[in-house]
């Protein structure tokens, strides 16, 4: 069974109020144990911070025992070249998902950099990014 870790940036823990036209209306809470559900072949943990360095010890923590990581870091996307070193350092392979597609925002969200360092990315298809995601590392 395929080991996987959802990891979420800063203000995703607001999913369900924060913006709903954005984001919906879906705790990722309640999204998490459905798509556990649906997905019963891999063993799914879920990791949330709005703290760069809880995220970066969490990568450097599973990121050579996972068999993936699933990462939407949220804001920090944008500006953290940490992030990024983080998973350059590790050998578990990333997937970067964002539930809105951040080249239809503001032109600062158009760069991430975290896409060179991942094996894919997945943005604009709200919360089934995850399960996209979550289906490439169990293929």
């Amino acid at each position: 069974m395929k080991k996987i870790i959802i990891i979420n940036g800063p203000n995703l823990n607001l999913l369900g109020k924060r913006e709903p036209e954005v984001y919906g209306s879906q705790t990722f809470e309640d999204y998490f144990e459905l798509l556990k559900q649906k997905m019963s072949g891999a063993e799914l943990h879920y990791f949330q911070s709005n703290h760069e360095g809880a995220i970066i010890d969490k990568i450097h923590e599973k990121g050579f025992s996972f068999d993936g990581i699933i990462l939407n870091a949220g804001g920090l996307t944008h500006t953290s070249v940490a992030l990024a070193d983080a998973l350059s350092s590790v050998t578990t392979p990333a997937i970067e998902v964002h539930i809105s597609n951040i080249h239809a925002r503001e032109k600062f969200r158009h760069h991430s950099y975290l896409t060179s360092r991942c094996v894919g990315m997945i943005c604009g298809l709200g919360l089934k990014g995850y399960e996209l995601a979550v289906r490439h590392f169990t293929d």
